[in-house]
């Protein structure tokens, strides 16, 4: 029977694309080149949408009367003749009349370029653009199938195009077509889903389960934007919503995953490359020195360079280093080392010492203590600390530091003095500072403090301390006069004058605390050290506590790209640029950007210094109150107050108390703001003669207390207590607080403008916006009565954007005026939706208006729909008309 006779029909139809799956629009706009180029070509690892991306593709370019062909490969079709047979099958479909007598069962050269010769003469006599797209390419193995396919890229008529999709880049030369423009490529780095797409995703799989953005950001950075897992959480999630508490142990641990990457993965891998896989899944990223160190594979360059080839999920890591660096998708190091331990756990150990080994002598510290611990050489870690050279150490290895800490007996710490004194300062540093100084006790009475060296670096140790405690006077008593060694650990060298600068600016000494900064200098080599990037955090926080808003952000910018860049979305430079940057943005009424910066960084508000875990919480919290609700945000508030409590931090507790009494108030629940009041004033009697940062307390509670009694209608009394506030507010230079308590003596004494005109002054000179509109309707009717009182055009141009400010956020304010009637807060960008859908238009018209993405306004569309209690497009904009929302 002819080869023709059993072609199997299926492999020319292309795979339906479901109601659920996601437009890939960026990816299909890259491909609109396809129309003048001869070749596209689509290269990934398995699960990551090429099938789907080019089915979506050819149905755009259908719908614009194309004509493409469709041709799935398997691993049956290896033989020369069957891949023949369906090429030919494919090429018909189109239309190009085909000789079917070549011999298609020979392999001979001469019926090779009759093949060749019968697609060119056959395309080439039609008048119409013609795609063919080729999926599962890897499965061509045959030389001369792939010679076919070069003869036939190199000449075949301009209306011919292919597009090719593979697991492995194709053997076939394109150089010449590059470089005439003739090819459109998608790799590895463009196929993964973007933030926005793994968003649009779950919320059209999962419409039920109403994922915060917290969750929608953790997930996105489990999966790095890989669809088939993005597919197997739907699922999970489908049939059990529950679990999303557990999603990173629920996704790690999954039989699913692991059966789809063991049978459509791992399946046809030689199990030589398999065990050298497992072997260096355990590191988070290897070269081939470190992997041939690790596994003893001689020949691990080469197995390295086939996975990367072969895209065995596998990514390259940028790196000044001359040997390439790599490392597995999370979520298959995983897999891979889970199968490891399971098989042999005690090889694991040996392979985690093999690998500490390695790094140790190559200076990589981080990674080789971490490695020596995870393998049980306690001993080996610690010398590794100890004999590196201080300026090797950073906060990099904070982490590393405190594993081994934490399994190390206390007698071997205070033999090892240096050892000791970064044990010390990495507990004063992550929010156990008791843990940190009752080991400087026991120190200092063992005596070992006498016989040590190192004893010089105590009073920085000390200072770390205060620091954690809000006790920011004595810092500066330890750290004025305190001298580093040129050689000393960066931390010492950089960190003193960080913590210097911090409490000078707490004790309102802002151009002092610029000055330490400015007067210790990061060295060139050290400027992408964690530590500097800290410095350059320390620096925007300085400004941030002066009320310099603008100035934070234009420093805060830098500093959080750069952190994450060098470091990575969760070192330690990156959380402390995210609490601030996040809280400037909130100021800027930029909610969404806030909110995105502090999306699953749940550290931020446990284990940090106390300004950063006090700034990202009651940031978060204004963002739960814009965005979800009161109760939502009270909820937030009093989990961190019971945190607060328990790590003894007044100010931070006393901040919460007093947001708390400000939602309150907002609700019209006086009887809630004056029970958190009360508690706060309690508070407060104890630090009456507070100085730095726990000078903040009294004075809050100063303007807590004319808040109450502004809402009881006592003016004078309230006048009275923002005197206090501003007392303070002119000692410390405090301009933000400042703005605040003269908003709120305008609204108490309503005659006089003085205060009002005093806090315009500021605050566009400062940059707030927030700081205005959270004062709601009260301080909106002020601005839009001062008529012509404004003398500076800068002045009459700030006020008129507050005012349309406070109409894009009426639905923020609506709590204020009829209570439950306006049930939900709208953003910035949902209210612009709604507005634009009230002018009857499409989607696509608003997508188009507003500069984003089709799934973008769904998506947001589905925000308005729940935070109104509507369920269509009608309702929402009676409701948007019911508020004066749109016209």
């Amino acid at each position: 029977m002819h080869i023709d006779k059993l072609l199997v029909s299926t492999k020319f139809s292309p795979p339906r694309i479901g109601t659920q799956t996601i437009l890939r629009q960026r990816l299909l706009d890259e491909f609109q080149l396809m129309t003048q180029c001869r070749v596209g070509l689509v290269v990934g690892s398995p699960g990551y949408g090429k099938t789907t991306l080019l089915a979506q593709w050819r149905q755009a370019m259908m719908r614009e009367g194309a004509e493409v062909a469709w041709l799935s490969l398997s691993v049956d079709d290896r033989q020369l003749s069957v891949f023949f047979a369906y090429l030919r099958g494919a090429l018909q479909r189109l239309g190009i009349p085909l000789d079917n007598r070549i011999p298609l069962e020979s392999a001979r050269q001469e019926f090779v370029d009759a093949m060749v010769a019968s697609i060119i003469d056959g395309a080439g006599s039609l008048t119409k653009e013609l795609y063919l797209v080729i999926d599962d390419y890897q499965h061509v193995a045959d030389p001369r199938a792939h010679q076919l396919m070069q003869k036939l890229l190199d000449h075949c008529p301009d209306n011919l195009h292919f597009v090719i999709a593979s697991r492995v880049g194709p053997p076939l030369s394109l150089s010449r077509l590059r470089l005439m423009g003739q090819v459109v490529e998608l790799d590895c780095g463009g196929l993964p889903f973007e933030a926005g797409e793994t968003r649009a995703f779950l919320e059209q799989n999962l419409p039920a389960v109403k994922l915060s953005t917290e969750e929608l950001h953790l997930i996105h950075e489990l999966t790095r934007g890989w669809p088939a897992s993005l597919q197997l959480i739907a699922i999970l999630l489908r049939s059990n919503p529950q679990a999303r508490g557990t999603l990173r142990e629920l996704v790690w641990r999954s039989d699913d995953l692991h059966t789809y990457l063991a049978e459509d993965v791992m399946i046809h891998l030689p199990a030589d490359m398999a065990g050298f896989m497992e072997g260096i899944s355990l590191c988070r990223r290897f070269n081939a020195s470190l992997a041939e160190a690790v596994t003893g594979c001689q020949s691990a360059q080469e197995m390295l360079k086939r996975l990367d080839e072969e895209n065995m999920l596998i990514f390259r890591v940028e790196s000044d280093d001359r040997q390439p660096w790599y490392r597995f998708h999370p979520l298959f190091g995983e897999f891979l080392s889970t199968r490891l331990e399971r098989r042999d756990p005690a090889v694991v150990s040996e392979l985690h010492r093999r690998a500490a080994h390695w790094l140790a002598e190559h200076r990589l510290l981080a990674e080789a203590v971490r490695h020596a611990t995870q393998g049980g050489d306690l001993e080996f870690a610690a010398l590794v600390i100890e004999r590196a050279d201080p300026a090797s150490w950073g906060l990099e290895q904070l982490g590393p530091l405190l594993r081994l800490l934490d399994r190390l007996p206390q007698d071997v710490l205070f033999s090892r003095p240096r050892l000791f004194f970064l044990g010390c300062l990495a507990y004063a540093l992550t929010a156990r500072p008791a843990k940190a100084e009752v080991w400087l006790e026991q120190f200092r009475r063992s005596g070992a403090a006498q016989q040590s060296d190192e004893d010089f670096r105590v009073p920085l140790v000390q200072a770390a301390i205060e620091i954690q405690r809000d006790r920011t006077d004595p810092v500066i008593g330890l750290l004025e006069r305190f001298k580093a060694l040129s050689n000393d650990y960066p931390v010492t060298r950089y960190g003193a004058p960080v913590l210097l600068a911090i409490a000078y600016s707490a004790a309102g000494r802002h151009a002092e605390a610029l000055r330490c900064l400015d007067d210790n200098p990061i060295a060139e080599a050290d400027l992408d050290t964690e530590l500097s990037l800290v410095a350059g955090g320390a620096r925007m926080l300085c400004h941030m506590l002066e009320g310099r808003i603008a100035d934070a952000e234009r420093v805060g910018m830098a500093q959080l790209a750069r952190a994450i860049g060098v470091h990575g979305y969760r070192s330690v430079s990156a959380y402390l640029g995210a609490a601030n940057l996040a809280e400037v943005y909130r100021e800027q009424d930029r909610i969404d950007e806030s909110r995105d910066i502090l999306a699953n960084r749940e550290s931020l508000l446990q284990w940090a210094m106390p300004q950063t875990m006090l700034l990202a919480s009651i940031c978060q919290a204004r963002l739960v109150l814009l965005q979800e609700s009161a109760a939502a945000a009270l909820a937030f508030l009093e989990r961190q107050e019971r945190h607060f409590r328990n790590l003894g931090l007044d100010r931070a507790l006393v901040h919460c108390l007093a947001e708390q009494v400000r939602i309150a108030l907002l609700g019209n629940d006086r009887a809630l703001a004056e029970e958190h009041a009360a508690r706060l004033d309690a508070l407060a009697a104890g630090y009456e003669q507070a100085r730095g940062f726990q000078a903040e307390i009294p004075a809050l509670a100063a303007l807590t207390r004319a808040r109450l009694l502004l809402a009881t209608e006592l003016p004078q009394q309230a006048f009275e207590a923002l005197e206090v506030v501003r007392r303070y507010t002119c000692e410390y230079h405090r301009g933000q607080w400042d703005v605040t308590a003269l908003l709120l003596m305008a609204q108490a004494c309503v005659q006089d403008p003085q205060w009002l005109l005093q806090a315009i002054e500021a605050g566009e000179r400062l940059g707030l916006v927030r700081t205005f509109l959270d004062e709601g309707v009260a301080v909106q009717r002020l601005l839009s009565s001062l008529g012509d009182q404004l003398s500076s055009s800068r002045q009459r141009d700030y006020v008129r954007m507050l005012l349309s400010r406070f109409c894009q956020n009426k639905v923020a304010h609506a709590v204020e005026s009829d209570g439950a009637g306006a049930s939900a807060m709208l953003t910035p960008r949902e209210l612009a939706i709604l507005q634009l859908i009230g002018q009857a238009m499409s989607n696509k018209l608003v997508a188009l208006k507003l500069n984003i993405s089709l799934e973008t306004v769904k998506w947001n569309l589905k925000n308005i729909y729940v935070k109104l209690g509507v369920s269509s497009r009608y309702d929402a904009i009676s409701w948007a008309r019911k508020h004066d929302l749109i016209e």
